[in-house]
């Protein structure tokens, strides 16, 4: 569930939502068509999110063999289905955060986490990927590529790191041309 999450950027009610009837095999592809908060089942959050992801064969071949280890493994069945419900209903996303992933995260020292977590992650893993912005936009399904740089997007600190040390290098490294060019001359020399 988390493999999943962190790997193809979902929202957690997009998540849940899953039936085994989404993924395309043959084609390596997964469809988000349905929402569900509070056990309320509900259209998804923008005509952008039911766009198909790409399925990686590696994701593809976890998800197969999650499938074959589920009890409820039919088209209609839900991908993360509840067992107290004999899988008439997916896992509660709150129940899973605060009984399984939040106390993980504690004794693994990663602090507070939230669903979000795993969608923000995605979208800077995009991003240190160097992808194409509009690659970013359309495989977080956003509708404005503002959500996607505003809200998601974080510089890493190694890409800051880099940033600046080539900023610090042309600034500080001797008398080349570059270096010339790049600072103002005091006026009168």
């Amino acid at each position: 569930m988390v493999a999943l999450g962190i790997a193809t950027g979902l929202r957690c009610s997009e998540l849940f939502a899953l039936t085994w009837g989404d993924f395309d095999w043959a084609n390596s592809t997964m469809f988000v068509r349905r929402a569900i908060v509070d056990g309320v089942v509900d259209e998804v959050k923008t005509k952008y999110s039911k766009a198909g992801l790409p399925l990686d064969p590696a994701l593809a071949e976890m998800m197969l063999r999650w499938k074959a280890q589920s009890k409820f493994a039919s088209d209609e069945d839900w991908v993360f289905a509840s067992w107290r419900t004999l899988g008439k209903k997916p896992l509660r996303s709150t129940s899973v955060l605060e009984n399984i992933l939040k106390p993980a995260a504690q004794r693994a020292g990663l602090g507070l986490i939230g669903w979000h977590t795993f969608r923000r992650t995605f979208s800077t893993l995009l991003r240190g990927n160097g992808e194409d912005i509009k690659v970013q936009q359309e495989l977080m399904r956003h509708a404005d590529i503002r959500t996607t740089m505003n809200l998601y997007t974080q510089a890493n600190s190694d890409q800051k790191r880099q940033a600046h040390g080539k900023i610090v290098q042309a600034i500080l490294v001797g008398e080349s041309a570059e270096c010339s060019l790049a600072l103002p001359r005091p006026s009168g020399t």
